[in-house]
């Protein structure tokens, strides 16, 4: 698995992003992290319309990542 690391949050803004790869890159960021927790700040039921913030801490024990 790649680490990841705080030069890569820019990836995570890059437009166009798909669903898929926006996926892929928050899913890297809460492996690589050492705690991470969710909050659904708002959902729209007419609109569909969410927001939903991710907080934690990236690992910093590089040896897991290291193969």
């Amino acid at each position: 698995m790649a680490r990841f690391r705080m030069d890569d949050f820019h990836l995570i803004e890059a437009a166009p992003t798909s669903p898929a790869s926006l996926r892929s890159k928050l899913g890297q960021v809460i492996l690589c992290s050492s705690q991470a927790r969710a909050r659904v700040e708002s959902v729209n039921p007419d609109t569909g319309e969410y927001r939903v913030v991710l907080q934690g801490t990236l690992d910093t024990d590089t040896s897991r990542f290291d193969s």
